[in-house]
């Protein structure tokens, strides 16, 4: 074989020197990571390994959320879309970050929260196929979620007449926000969990001992709005009052920014509970008119597209342009379009590997103060309309 030498500069120690127009692009570290052997731990494999392409946005979601979102003084808001807690994922995902204080608020579609609560009264979900024969899943009374399967009678029919007995007892004979319909809802699921002996496996269960407000967008779409509607034609007093949903979350971000602390938003998925989270922003600045900039901190696991048009889509940059996202901090904005089933494991061991519990900001017990500051705030600045 012949000799061929390469030129001094590469056999030279790493690093390089550049010119000063290269360096500004060429001084991130180097991509040549060691061989993986099997003997590396979760966070050591994502902070090494997943250094490009998605790969690289799930590692600048770990590293964002562990070492700037967790810090004391962020409030944090999850939004949960997708059929998360039918997969498992409330319990072994949202559960432990809402009993480390690693999410303040929630915003969640109606059949995540309605679907938790099977787990609360220990209804069973099964793996399935994606690929069962759907017609005679039908005729057999089972009930396909992709590749998720349950029973039609013995869960959902089940669930939902527990569900019309707890919505007809006396606590809830008045018009609410969900935030006060899903403390309620949690309170009976952590009764059900001491019945069944199985702590940790309701959401709403979990952030009713926690002081977690969970709000839903749009909660006649679900099985629990369907419930309650069906209850009205037995004239239930229960009403729910989406108006205070945008009031209260609105200003649980306007009292952390009063009281000189960050916001971030971590959203699984896209859908009504995306906007609903990032919305309370432009609510401070053009509804309350009080001069606001935005969100400090911003995650988003995603399979959408932003050139459809379509909201969930839609990225940080161009909420900068709503107010949404604050524009100086756009370098901790980050979008992975990875599977949140993926993901949001992986984001949820590396930050309980990496920080201590916070301590529990149990904002639900602050919603009557937090409103007094909407009110004051909205009429001091809307004098005239």
């Amino acid at each position: 074989m012949g000799e061929v030498k390469l030129p001094k500069k590469f056999i030279s120690k790493y690093p390089h020197k550049f010119s000063k127009g290269k360096q500004q692009f060429l001084r991130g570290n180097r991509i040549l990571p060691k061989p993986i052997t099997g003997k590396e731990s979760l966070t050591e494999l994502v902070d090494n390994t997943f250094l490009a392409y998605n790969g690289g946005r799930l590692q600048e979601s770990c590293q964002l959320f562990a070492e700037k979102m967790l810090e004391p003084n962020v409030t944090i808001g999850m939004s949960l879309s997708g059929a998360m807690t039918p997969a498992g994922i409330g319990s072994a995902v949202v559960i432990p970050l809402i009993k480390a204080g690693f999410v303040d608020w929630i915003v969640s579609t109606g059949a995540n929260l309605y679907h938790d609560m099977h787990h609360a009264m220990n209804m069973p979900l099964f793996r399935g196929s994606p690929f069962s024969p759907d017609p005679e899943l039908r005729r057999l009374g089972v009930v396909r979620i992709y590749d998720i399967l349950l029973d039609y009678n013995d869960v959902l029919m089940a669930t939902d007449h527990v569900l019309r007995q707890v919505l007809m007892q006396p606590e809830f004979q008045h018009e609410m926000g969900t935030a006060e319909l899903h403390y309620l809802l949690g309170k009976y699921c952590a009764a059900f969990e001491a019945q069944t002996g199985r702590k940790d496996s309701s959401v709403l269960a979990a952030a009713y001992r926690a002081g977690v407000p969970c709000f839903c967008p749009s909660p006649g779409d679900s099985t629990i709005g369907m419930n309650i509607a069906g209850l009205e034609l037995r004239n239930n007093a229960l009403r729910i009052n989406s108006s205070r949903d945008v009031n209260e979350t609105t200003g649980i971000v306007l009292d952390a920014k009063r009281s000189g602390q960050k916001t971030g938003t971590l959203l699984i998925g896209g859908g009504s509970p995306k906007n609903f989270t990032l919305q309370t922003e432009p609510q401070i600045q053009e509804v309350l008119r009080v001069k606001e900039e935005g969100h400090d901190y911003f995650i988003q696991f995603t399979d959408a597209r932003p050139d459809t048009g379509g909201l969930s889509g839609a990225t940080p940059h161009e909420a900068v342009t709503w107010g949404k996202v604050d524009p100086t901090q756009l370098p901790d904005a980050v979008v992975c379009y990875v599977d949140s089933t993926v993901a949001f494991p992986i984001l949820t061991h590396y930050a309980l590997a990496r920080r201590k519990p916070r301590k529990l900001k149990r904002l639900y017990d602050k919603l009557p103060a937090i409103m007094d500051l909407v009110t004051r705030e909205y009429w001091k600045n809307n004098k005239i309309l």
